[in-house]
């Protein structure tokens, strides 16, 4: 389910920080995305899912270890994105300066 060598940089890491679950991680405001945003055409709705799919993956890449989190989707509308992670990564992502907000999906009963 996750790379072994990640969890290896983990000291004294339980098996609660291992698993993942679904965060939604919300981005800091970005001139560019507001700029993309106010283009209310087709073209510009492609060039908005482009730029945040990009900027969200670049994101991941920066501070995540490969094969460690699954990204599920981008939502243009907020620039945000759901990812499964690990507490721990959800933490290190807390930490980036382009984040606002990581929150951990709450299931309902």
């Amino acid at each position: 389910m996750t790379n072994g060598s990640y969890h290896s940089k983990l000291p004294n890491s339980t098996m609660d920080d291992r698993q993942r679950h679904l965060h939604f991680v919300f981005m800091n405001y970005d001139p560019e995305y507001e700029r993309l945003q106010s283009d209310r055409t087709k073209r510009g709705a492609r060039e908005v899912e482009m730029y945040l799919s990009t900027k969200h993956n670049d994101l991941l890449a920066k501070k995540l270890e490969p094969g460690t989190y699954h990204k599920t989707l981008s939502l243009f509308i907020v620039d945000a994105f759901a990812v499964q992670i690990t507490d721990a990564q959800a933490d290190v992502l807390r930490s980036a300066k382009e984040v606002r907000v990581v929150e951990k999906n709450q299931e309902l009963p």
